[in-house]
């Protein structure tokens, strides 16, 4: 069998139509989500690009590794779905963005890669002392919907397939791609493909009872003196964004079926985390934020033989993506990790009612080689008009603002624990846009406490992994 991972970047699931999204028109994703098998409850390990990619590939928590930073990227002793499957006699072909490995690595687990360079968003509108300029709202893309760099990695990918031939290696296609991420912005008609005005209500921006980074995030970036309706404009253009991939999505989907590919692929389609897109009064994200419109993300999976059109209710972790693989294939892995095969819910079962599931995210402030806004060679640039300026300011300003956090989340409950400032308690039944944290309510004290334990639970049995080769405790013989 062949397998294609098509990952979008910062793509929540309820701004995907077949999660229920009452405006967004996505037709390939709703088909594949017909087709295949939808997974309603994955969550990301991590809300920010690569210790979320690290940790799909690994089926390692953050922790485990150290995987929580977007320099800290998979080296040649650590194990990774490509490595396994390279290993095992395909090939690995690649077009798109990293994010994932340290260029060493490469050599190890992939064949071939590329990165495509195309149109981008256009040039940010606003003066620097414009209180929309740190926004993230841009000009449309200049040019086609055919000349993005998605659009041409995708392409990249479109002439691989057609290039196979009967008895070539089976392969992994990877198309790491670069859209919803902000700055938010799309070609047309995507770019203005939605009104604001029929933008369902966003999550207020009133944050009483919530981290303080929620605040100090409004105020370094200015969002707290945008305009009436701006916030609402930002989340219509991230819904055309979306409405994009699933063009360029469509134009994948062709090929498979041109090609009598999907009769022998597996299509992965999902995204590394989500994005606020004017939730909460919000843009991008967080590295230490943790609620739903972050780390929901769709997950799709159309395989042969799978129960067309199964929904999978109960909670799933992105890493599943790599047990299900090696599964499918039968191959072993040969390290320790806490992911779970979906193949069962493949073929129709349902998942795991009790399962909770787990994300990380934030710095202690021993790690200040972690902090984003620090002076080194992969750092926010010393550039007050940079987009990110004051995501780096506020960070060594107040770097108790992205302490190190963990959530944990079940089908009712979702608890988030940080180091410093406000813990969360939401109860997802009556609650679930998260806005009123119950931790402090005497009401649900014995589920806080619960929670509580069974997360330290879970800290201990994934602290760490053992190798399971082991070394010859003698002295080595003399040179």
């Amino acid at each position: 069998m062949n397998y294609i991972l098509f990952m979008a970047d910062e793509m929540r699931a309820e701004s995907v139509s077949c999660y229920g999204h009452p405006l967004v028109e996505m037709p390939h994703y709703d088909r594949i989500a017909k087709e295949g098998v939808r997974f309603d409850q994955c969550h990301v390990q991590h809300t920010v690009c690569s210790p979320s990619r690290c940790s799909a590939m690994t089926g390692w928590y953050p922790h485990v590794s150290g995987h929580r930073t977007l320099w800290h990227l998979l080296r040649p002793h650590e194990p990774s779905l490509f490595k396994y499957l390279k290993e095992a006699g395909f090939h690995i072909e690649w077009y798109g963005k990293n994010d994932l490995y340290a260029q060493e690595s490469f050599s190890q687990c992939v064949d071939h890669y590329g990165h495509r360079a195309g149109g981008h968003a256009g040039p940010n509108p606003y003066d620097k002392n414009d209180p929309r300029y740190f926004s993230f709202r841009y000009d449309p893309f200049p040019g086609t919907a055919e000349e993005t760099g998605d659009m041409r990695n995708v392409q990249g990918g479109i002439d691989f397939l057609r290039s196979r031939k009967k008895d070539d290696k089976p392969f992994l296609l990877y198309l790491p791609l670069s859209l919803p991420h902000a700055p938010y912005a799309a070609p047309q008609p995507y770019h203005d493909l939605y009104d604001p005005q029929d933008i369902p209500p966003l999550r207020p921006a009133e944050h009483s009872n919530k981290p303080d980074f929620f605040k100090l995030i409004q105020q370094y970036r200015r969002l707290d003196e945008l305009p009436e309706g701006f916030l609402e404009k930002i989340q219509a253009i991230y819904l055309g964004m979306n409405s994009y991939m699933d063009w360029v999505l469509g134009q994948l989907l062709s090929v498979l079926d041109e090609t009598g590919l999907s009769d022998e692929t597996t299509l992965i389609v999902s995204s590394d985390h989500g994005d606020w897109a004017g939730d909460y009064g919000l843009v991008e994200k967080w590295p230490s934020g943790l609620d739903d419109t972050l780390t929901r993300v769709p997950l799709l999976i159309r395989s042969p033989g799978n129960q067309a059109g199964h929904v999978v209710k109960e909670p799933v972790e992105l890493f599943d993506i790599m047990a299900t693989v090696l599964d499918l294939e039968g191959i072993e892995a040969r390290h320790s990790h806490f992911a779970q095969s979906l193949v069962p819910q493949l073929k129709g079962q349902p998942g795991h009612p009790e399962r909770a599931v787990f994300a990380e995210g934030g710095y202690d402030r021993h790690e200040t080689h972690c902090f984003e806004g620090r002076w080194g060679e992969y750092d926010i640039p010393r550039d007050k008009t940079h987009i990110y300026w004051p995501k780096g300011l506020q960070q060594q300003e107040h770097p108790e603002s992205v302490c190190r956090a963990v959530m944990m989340r079940t089908m009712d409950y979702k608890l988030i624990k940080r180091t410093a400032g406000v813990n969360e308690l939401y109860d997802l039944t009556k609650d679930p846009r998260e806005l009123n944290n119950v931790y402090n309510n005497p009401e649900y004290a014995s589920v806080r406490t619960d929670m509580e334990t069974r997360m330290l639970e879970w800290y201990m049995h994934t602290a760490d992994v053992t190798p399971e080769n082991e070394d010859p405790r003698g002295l080595p013989s003399s040179s």
